[in-house]
């Protein structure tokens, strides 16, 4: 059945090409800008104006693509282009495949997975005119200052579009048109059904063309119409990795921009990188060179930045995150992170909670409150409350061969480079003292040393660092000390 809310009868996705002038093991549909792959982009467009089917040509590379596609789409039906080439039998594969178990009437609208800027507003406005038109064909056309390359569109008397010119084709006259082909169409399924059906490869390429269909339209009394993006990035695909890096910039200028028409502060545009699948709050701040990746999301008044890179990191409501590296990980409500951090997954900060100046986290649960402010590592870990970890503190927490756990409980005091050997246990309000070596459990309220008496070996280094600055810078020392009269009472 049908829902209500439903689109097109189909959307159509060509990612079949080998994508050779990419110069890379990754098939080019499968390279990413914003945080997804360019495919990534075409399915999240194409599901936006919900279609009632959604296909996927592939070819090259298609145990590898068809994996990606099911993991970020699992309904999408993939269809293996044949040794027939061109976008025509790519269509007519995915019609076949389509309609195989359930037929197929109504608007089909044929899109590729590497024209990553394109949009589901877009999309929706060529439905909406191809439907309203009660048109065959409509094809989403754009205009550019240089033209040179792209098929150029011709038009009748009425508006209509008469055919496609292709760039090596055309007169002089028709290569002046800067009207051009983007490739994406919606047809009537029954009228691209019977022309794809008389669309042939006898031409110098050997390909079925699917611009074909448009003239074999219009003779059967369709009308072949267009619609016009002043928006020519919506249209841009990217085949060689200089096209992709001008897209990948250009939809981080929109999705930058984006983000502080809604109540973002971005202190410098230039040097910030948002991906698409980011979430921020109103009144969040991000400071120059900041770059959010993945799922992570910030939450109001928190300022992230300068200098930080965080991926698939939750930071809560006014927290602050300075010159930090983090992935995987939490930061809790008005915690402080950095700077010089490093948080790697799993690591969860609680409300109010600090982890300072060149410290790395790993699996570690740090509860509200607690402090691990300076030059240490906390890994396979779990603190509580209102704990204070001392400056050079560690966890021991591998043997070799095994992870091992630390768990230190709230209230607790440690003193500087405190050492944990897990699996250790502190209990509440305990204290270690400078430099100890926790080995064994702490048990609560308890003060754990590991003292071993000190010795002065008086005289080492003048004996062995004869003639070295420390050695004469000693001897002058221990000279003026011995020649110092004793004070006595009278001398006072």
């Amino acid at each position: 059945m049908i829902p209500e809310n439903a689109g097109p009868a189909a959307v159509i996705v060509l990612a079949a090409g080998a994508g050779t002038r990419m110069k890379s093991r990754t098939p080019k549909i499968l390279h990413e800008i914003g945080g997804l792959s360019m495919v990534g982009h075409a399915l999240r467009a194409a599901r936006s104006i919900n279609p009632q089917r959604l296909a996927i040509v592939v070819r090259h590379e298609r145990d590898l693509v068809e994996s990606h596609v099911a993991a970020l789409d699992p309904q999408a039906v993939i269809v293996d282009q044949d040794d027939i080439p061109g976008t025509g039998r790519a269509v007519e594969a995915a019609l076949e495949a389509l309609h195989a178990d359930q037929d197929l009437a109504g608007t089909v609208v044929v899109t590729y997975g590497d024209v990553p800027l394109l949009s589901g507003g877009l999309l929706t406005e060529l439905v909406a005119t191809h439907e309203r038109e009660g048109n065959a064909v409509t094809v989403l056309t754009a205009v550019l200052d240089d033209a040179t390359g792209y098929g150029r569109i011709l038009r009748g008397e009425d508006g209509s579009v008469t055919g496609i010119r292709e760039h090596k084709d055309a007169s002089e006259a028709e290569r002046l048109i800067r009207e051009v082909n983007s490739g994406i169409y919606a047809f009537d399924a029954s009228v691209l059904r019977d022309a794809l059906a008389k669309v042939t490869n006898d031409n110098a390429q050997g390909e079925k063309y699917l611009t074909d269909v448009l003239g074999l339209a219009r003779e059967a009394g369709g009308r072949v119409a267009a619609v016009v993006t002043a928006d020519r990035w919506q249209v841009e695909g990217a085949n060689d990795r200089v096209q992709l890096a001008a897209l990948g910039a250009e939809l981080n200028r929109r999705t930058v921009e984006a983000w502080m028409r809604a109540g973002v502060t971005v202190v410098d545009p230039s040097t910030t990188w948002i991906d698409s699948t980011v979430t921020l709050d109103e009144d969040v701040r991000l400071l120059p060179n900041t770059q959010l990746h993945g799922a992570t999301t910030v939450a109001r008044d928190a300022v992230v930045g300068p200098d930080t890179t965080l991926t698939d990191v939750e930071v809560g409501e006014g927290a602050t995150v300075i010159r930090t590296h983090g992935s995987g990980s939490v930061i809790g409500p008005r915690a402080a992170v950095g700077p010089f951090t490093y948080l790697r997954p799993g690591t969860v900060l609680g409300e109010k909670g600090k982890i300072g100046a060149f410290y790395e986290t790993k699996n570690v649960t740090i509860g509200r409150g607690s402090k691990l402010s300076h030059l240490g590592y906390a890994g396979d870990a779990e603190i509580g409350e209102d704990t204070n970890i001392g400056c050079g503190n560690i966890t021991a927490n591998y043997d070799g061969e095994k992870k091992h756990r630390t768990v230190i409980g709230s209230g607790v005091r440690t003193g500087s480079n405190t050492v944990f050997v897990a699996p250790v246990t502190v209990g509440d309000g305990a204290y270690s003292g400078a430099g100890a070596v926790i080995r064994k459990d702490v048990p609560a309220g308890a003060l754990a040393l590991s003292v071993a008496a000190q010795r002065n070996a008086e005289g080492w280094v003048p004996a062995h660092r004869p003639g070295t600055r420390s050695a004469e810078l000693a001897e002058a020392a221990t000279k003026n000390s011995s020649s110092t009269p004793a004070s006595t009472e009278e001398g006072k």
